[in-house]
């Protein structure tokens, strides 16, 4: 009698717990409310069986209960029984499947004004490629994938000319116009989602899956990775902008064409050497590092990264927390470099000093170190030096209480806070694994050994 009663408890318990708990979906934000529609039906069709059956087996304890007077009756077949279980899960099946096939039929059926956007995933990042005014995507080849072209355009395809590149996580789309995304991915299985749009599909290595929606309301939504790619699955992140035609317009304005990218002037070492003198005041002339003036070696360090971090100390996505003492006196610096030309210029000179690793400053624990550095590895690779297609910069013979400071920020939410550093915030969420300082030593004494 109490196991009968404790499953009647668990069936009402969970039921209610259905009913009234606050976790459930997030606010739809596109056309997609068929989806919804169709999984209220499946909890209502698997609810009702669960209920049903958590009641019979309540009522056969209790009605079947041990009795040292009755006798039990062997019955091999029930004819009637069989046909009401097959009608009803029939039925109960079919309630389930007819309303997703009739969504499905829609979601594979695309509006022919849709504008199309090509969604490019690699571990761990998001990148968005636009047709021009030509309205035609260009031709793309893994083979021609270079840090350069991440994209992998075709040099010799003039359709893709004038394509529009977004390197960046964060995708802008207008409100209320339907929109086809073209799912490319270039390493391993990846999936693209966002619980607000209710879409979801894996992006297959080989394959160009696709799905398209309405954007019905303006916000910022999260775009997930929901399928396991690697130890940095869980940072892969990227972010949809729904915004109205004007704005969104503005932001497509200001992205690059592939014909701009290729047309960018590589920078000028020897007129980036002029403005590296106000670098070398705190840096050191040979791009050394200082560690009285908290400055930190820049020699040896990737141009493409250097460039990132300069941008970003000029739009204030790097240097604006009052906790960063030292970022805050390099924004200002930064902002004497008037454009990407003269940024373009610095980094190309800094590529010119002599590569020469600074004497480490930190202690630790080498072996728990290479342990920790495994996952590390994933992305600024097994040596420290760096990738440039996983946006790792280098570590190896780098300033190595300059790395430390820079943990304990991304840790400390000091840094990768800012909404529109990205990068930084993959990072953040890569430092929270290191929970203590003693931990970032260890890493720092293992990297200082490569």
């Amino acid at each position: 009698m109490a196991l009968a009663i404790v499953l009647i408890v668990l069936a009402l318990g969970s039921v209610l717990f259905h009913f009234l708990s606050p976790w459930y979906f997030t606010p739809l934000a596109s056309n997609w409310g068929t989806i919804d529609q169709t999984i209220s039906i499946t909890f209502w069709v698997t609810g009702t069986v669960f209920v049903a059956v958590s009641g019979f087996v309540a009522l056969a304890i209790w009605r079947y209960r041990h009795n040292p007077e009755s006798r039990a009756a062997y019955e091999p077949e029930n004819k009637k029984l069989e046909w009401r279980l097959l009608i009803v899960t029939t039925l109960g099946v079919a309630a389930m499947l007819a309303p997703g096939l009739f969504v499905w039929a829609k979601f594979v059926d695309v509006p022919a004004d849709a504008a199309v956007v090509e969604v490019v995933a690699q571990q761990w990042n998001w990148m968005y490629r636009m047709p021009g005014k030509d309205g035609r995507l260009g031709r793309v080849d893994a083979r021609f994938v270079t840090p350069e072209n991440p994209f992998g355009m075709s040099p010799d395809d003039p359709n893709g000319r004038d394509d529009v590149l977004v390197t960046s996580p964060e995708l802008h789309l207008p409100m209320n116009a339907p929109v086809k995304l073209l799912l490319r991915s270039k390493d391993v299985l990846h999936n693209f989602s966002v619980a607000q749009i209710r879409v979801k599909m894996d992006l297959v290595p080989g394959l160009v899956t696709y799905v398209w929606f309405t954007p019905t309301r303006a916000g910022n939504f999260d775009l997930l990775c929901e399928e396991l790619c690697g130890v940095g699955h869980f940072a892969m992140r990227g972010r949809i902008v729904v915004e109205d035609p004007a704005p969104f317009q503005a932001w497509l304005d200001h992205q690059p064409t592939f014909a701009q990218v290729s047309a960018r002037a590589k920078g000028d070492a020897v007129a980036g050497k002029a403005s590296f003198a106000v670098c070398a005041g705190c840096h050191g002339m040979q791009g050394e590092g200082n560690f009285a003036l908290r400055a930190p070696r820049l020699a040896g360090q990737g141009a493409w990264y250097l460039e990132r971090q300069l941008h970003q100390f000029k739009q204030g996505t790097r240097g604006a927390d009052e906790r960063d003492a030292a970022g805050r006196q390099m924004a200002p610096m930064a902002a004497t470099l008037p454009d990407d030309a003269a940024i373009a210029n610095v980094a190309a000179y800094i590529a010119t000093l002599p590569d020469t690793p600074v004497a480490p400053t930190i202690r630790g624990d080498v072996d728990r170190g290479r342990a920790r550095y495994a996952t590390c590895a994933a992305c600024h690779g097994a040596d420290g030096r760096g990738l440039a297609s996983t946006n790792a910069p280098r570590l190896q013979g780098m300033s190595d209480w300059y790395l430390g400071t820079q943990l304990q920020n991304f840790r400390d939410g000091v840094r990768g806070a800012h909404a529109q550093d990205m990068h930084g915030a993959q990072m953040a969420l890569m430092a929270k694994m290191l929970s203590d300082d003693g931990a970032i030593g260890d890493i720092l004494a293992y990297i200082n050994t490569r």
